[in-house]
């Protein structure tokens, strides 16, 4: 019966908190889009795959150039 008296308090404490940290999330703009990252996830902006070379075609000089720059600037 004792621990009673320390747990109401802590509970207490625990639900005070959360209610602050909701307010918080809140002002702080953590609730403002709500549909907006859930529909995000579902649009296809993701660029076509590249169609396959076939087996007896080399690659010239013209990928070469479209490769970008390494760091040292060579391709």
């Amino acid at each position: 019966m004792d621990v009673i008296y320390g747990l109401i308090p802590g509970m207490l404490l625990l639900g005070l908190l959360a209610v602050g940290v909701f307010f918080w999330a809140a002002k702080s703009g953590q609730f403002d889009d709500m549909e907006g990252e859930a529909s995000r996830i579902l649009m296809d902006d993701d660029l076509p795959p590249s169609t396959p070379r076939p087996k007896g075609e080399e690659q010239g000089a013209e990928e070469a150039s479209e490769k970008p720059p390494g760091p040292d600037g060579n391709p």
